[in-house]
């Protein structure tokens, strides 16, 4: 019995955040529509100039471009994941993801 729940666990656990809208913690995940950041999972709400839409969409990750985190409800780029921080290089330069 045991075995059993065992290797039932080990099925369903890895799908738990794969549901259509909403993971375990009731925030959308990438792709679902939103209106403010702390709708997300990531907790980026990015806009869609062709569409009109704002969707959950993944923090930039190290030398994707950026922006820093708004206080508004949507972004046009999303900030950059926990540990990164969202600097220039120099002039001229657009803001990226780096470590420091």
């Amino acid at each position: 019995m045991v075995t059993a729940l065992a290797l039932l666990a080990g099925v369903l656990l890895p799908c738990w955040g794969a549901f259509p809208q909403f993971n375990g913690q009731l925030t959308k995940v990438n792709g679902a529509l939103c209106s403010h950041h702390s709708e997300c999972f990531s907790d980026c709400c990015l806009m869609d100039f062709n569409q009109g839409d704002t969707f959950c969409a993944p923090k930039a990750r190290r030398t994707m471009v950026c922006l820093p985190q708004t206080k508004g409800a949507t972004n046009i780029i999303c900030p950059c994941q926990m540990g990164l921080n969202c600097i220039s290089k120099g002039t001229g330069c657009p803001l990226q993801c780096h470590l420091f």
